[in-house]
């Protein structure tokens, strides 16, 4: 018989709380910016590859992002990009930076109800002072007996982070990504359950291991306090 499950960890952004719709429609001034130099479906792929390449340099966030958007920018127009366009994509990167956390349905009643019966932890990866802004803001501080906010997310960072709680083979992370809330969780012994987002970075995409005894998926956070009832110790 195995453990039972007493430590969970949440992602943040999607998954407690709307991101990347603020990512795309950023994205879509960016493309109607552009649009005399590049069409559409171009600037997309560009600035994806730009994030992508960025990831090493800047890590995960607004911040890199809003540089991706400058330099493909720069690409796509061989350096002829006006002025103006590049104080609108700062602009809109600040404005980013600064918007009002949206909490997803559900997520306070959830994170409130489970820590009263677990320990709960927030594991989250970006921009180490949007997510504490966006933590400060949500009003779901107090309800976290721990917050990991790292540059991405791997087995190591899961068995880290739930050693100071029990243990990796106690603990289950939480989220809307499958590359970084899901897989890596698995592979360092954890359970965990994907609740997807509508809208998921495509570099967030995976294939679902769904034949892993330790995976599940829900519909949305409200079916969280039910799925965990029902976990058999394995």
């Amino acid at each position: 018989m195995g453990a039972k499950v007493t430590t969970i960890g949440f992602d943040a952004d999607d998954t407690l709380w709307q991101n990347e719709q603020f990512f795309q429609l950023t994205q879509a001034r960016f493309t109607a910016l552009l649009a005399d130099f590049a069409d559409p479906d171009h600037l997309s792929e560009r600035l994806l590859a730009a994030e992508r390449r960025n990831l090493g340099h800047y890590g995960f966030g607004i911040k890199g992002f809003t540089l991706s958007m400058i330099e493909t920018a720069l690409d796509v127009t061989d350096g002829k990009v006006p002025g103006h366009v590049i104080r609108a994509l700062v602009d809109a990167g600040q404005e980013m930076l600064s918007h009002p956390i949206e909490l997803l349905p559900h997520a306070k009643r959830v994170i409130s109800e489970l820590a009263r019966s677990h320990k709960i932890l927030l594991i989250t990866k970006g921009d180490l002072l949007d997510q504490e802004r966006k933590l400060a803001q949500s009003g779901l501080g107090d309800f976290f007996d721990g917050i990991e906010i790292v540059s991405d997310k791997t087995p190591a960072v899961y068995l880290s982070a739930l050693a100071r709680f029990g243990g990796v083979a106690q603990g289950l992370m939480v989220g809307n990504s499958l590359r970084s809330d899901v897989l890596p969780a698995l592979e360092a012994g954890a359970w965990a359950i994907h609740v997807p987002h509508t809208l998921t970075w495509s570099y967030e995409h995976a294939v679902p291991p769904v034949d892993h005894l330790k995976f599940r998926t829900l519909g949305d956070l409200s079916q969280l306090p039910n799925c965990l009832a029902d976990l058999p110790q394995i």
